[in-house]
């Protein structure tokens, strides 16, 4: 019996750029607990980093005006709300996450067909907003799958969904960089693939094409690697937290991913 999965439907280019220069595939995420620490590292970055990735814990602490005033700085915005509410609520966020000059958003392709379509539908008023669908969230295993009902490993139920939000006419989607290869093959290369759960090996280790390591961390990411691995598996941007934000010299650390990002 075959199992391949189906092709993805034949779909209108993806109004999206291919992405720009090396720095601008690498999304920094701010994720911290109070404003003054990102802004911190915002400054320390300086013209190192031109993307950032605000979550939900950011956002609710700090408001919306931080993705405002990097927006008005010249930065890229990713706002990863995980939106997962009635279409109409989606809609809303979508909204206003072009309102504040976003250029990626969030939504649960778990929340199936009516969401996404409401979220793309709201974004075109925005034409540098992409909507990004999330498959399976990288914390996540196929015994957190079963647990909650999925008969299907991760990878399968990532093309599953990847395939349900390119008909939906997501941008692009979110996976782990274990899934980013079978998600490129799918989607072909008109869509974004942006991978989270991205870490460092230490230098010079000959293990920094593979597996996240020792060296980096993987942050609470069940399904992580490095950025060369995520790149060379397809990804179009990766999204690096702790191997940067934390680390003893961030800029040095920042281009050692940019490096990767060809």
């Amino acid at each position: 019996m075959n199992t391949d999965p189906a092709p993805a439907p034949a779909l209108a280019p993806v109004p999206a750029p291919a992405p720009g220069p090396a720095d601008r595939k690498v999304i920094v995420a701010l994720d911290f607990d109070e404003r003054r620490a990102a802004e911190a590292l915002v400054e320390r970055l300086g013209d190192a980093c031109g993307f950032y990735k605000i979550g939900l814990e950011l956002l609710t602490c700090a408001g919306p005006g931080l993705a405002r005033d990097l927006v008005g700085r010249g930065h890229e915005v990713f706002l990863d709300l995980k939106l997962f509410e009635i279409p109409n609520s989606v809609a809303g966020a979508v909204r206003a996450a072009g309102a504040l000059g976003a250029s990626m958003v969030t939504v649960h392709a778990m929340g199936g067909t009516g969401i996404m379509s409401a979220a793309v539908e709201a974004a075109r008023e925005f034409p540098r907003l992409r909507v990004l669908a999330l498959t399976v969230v990288t914390s996540m295993t196929g015994s957190d799958l079963a647990d909650i009902g999925v008969d299907a490993g991760t990878e399968e139920q990532v093309l599953r969904l990847a395939r349900l939000a390119a008909g939906a006419g997501c941008d692009g989607v979110v996976a782990s960089p274990r899934e980013a290869a079978g998600v490129r093959q799918l989607l072909g290369p008109d869509h974004l693939v942006v991978t989270p759960g991205v870490a460092l090996e230490p230098e010079g280790s000959a293990g920094f094409g593979g597996t996240a390591g020792s060296g980096g961390t993987a942050g609470g990411h069940a399904r992580a690697g490095t950025p060369r691995a995520a790149f060379a598996a397809g990804a179009s941007h990766v999204v690096v937290g702790r191997s940067v934000s934390r680390a003893a010299d961030p800029v040095a650390a920042l281009r050692r991913v940019v490096r990767a990002a060809g």
